[in-house]
């Protein structure tokens, strides 16, 4: 079962590559709407200094995941500095918004724990420390993947103990989980998705909310809000996403959409442009 292709359905990871070398001084990374960060750490150590002032050491080659936007500081511990690769990374927004509200606001992975990453981590130095043609190119597109192979080793070593993606690697859950994010249009219910799970419906609800920390319902109500927030966000109209989505008209999903964000989807969908 692919748990994680229906949230890159309509939008996939996106990464940029700025920095790879030495870093010897103190740098700081200010927060910015939807972008988190990936450093990657291949020699030395250093402090990471969080958005609330808290410190702690990185003493091993790392990879170090800011999953969402959070401002945060690298002290290198010496005069010698540390080698990194650092990128600002977008899950995208349907990925983004089902897996990275219940992440911690950094995960700091070594990078000898991971087999599975090491064939990528090897390209992404390779072409980092070197000064081949179309390098930066390549740098965001090996970044891009590793992201993936990020998510699938979260998955595979259930770090992460709430929220979405440890429903995703709950052998059960996974089940239903993905088959919210395949077919959100899908006429849903507590008996339906229990089925898909393999588990009576009072065993499904209590074990959701016990994993996730969302009632199922919940959560396939807000996994299609966030489906319909992209759909706007690439100029689809009302009356077309609301069967996409499960609704019966545009006026229900309204109702919907306004209950849950606290504006109407237009107003919301001005909102974002207004930012952007």
């Amino acid at each position: 079962m692919d748990r994680l292709s229906p949230l890159f359905a309509r939008s996939v990871p996106s990464a940029r590559v700025f920095y790879s070398g030495n870093l010897c001084q103190i740098s700081a990374f200010e927060a910015e709407a939807h972008v988190g960060h990936v450093h990657l750490m291949r020699r030395g150590t250093m402090s990471v200094i969080d958005r609330h002032g808290r410190a702690s050491r990185v003493e091993e080659p790392s990879l170090l995941f800011f999953p969402q936007s959070s401002a945060h500081r690298l002290v290198p511990d010496s005069a010698d500095g540390v080698d990194l690769v650092c990128a600002s990374v977008d899950l995208g927004d349907e990925a983004r918004g089902a897996l990275i509200s219940a992440m911690p606001e950094v995960l700091v992975i070594p990078l000898n724990q991971s087999s599975s990453l090491s064939p990528a981590l090897d390209l992404l130095f390779q072409e980092a420390f070197d000064e081949k043609c179309g390098r930066q190119a390549a740098l965001d597109l090996l970044m891009e993947y590793l992201l993936i192979l990020l998510l699938r080793h979260l998955l595979d070593i259930s770090s992460v103990t709430t929220g979405i993606l440890a429903a995703l690697g709950d052998p059960r859950l996974s089940k239903a989980v993905t088959s919210m994010h395949d077919r959100p249009g899908h006429a849903w219910t507590l008996e339906s998705l229990a089925e898909t799970a393999g588990m009576s419906r009072a065993r499904f609800a209590n074990h959701f909310r016990e994993v996730s920390g969302l009632t199922a319902l919940d959560y396939l109500t807000a996994w299609r809000i966030t489906v319909v927030k992209g759909l706007l966000k690439r100029g689809k109209p009302l009356k077309s996403i609301a069967p996409m989505v499960g609704y019966a008209s545009a006026v229900a999903l309204t109702r919907a959409f306004t209950h849950r964000v606290g504006m109407p989807p237009l107003a919301w969908l001005q909102t974002h442009t207004d930012q952007d």
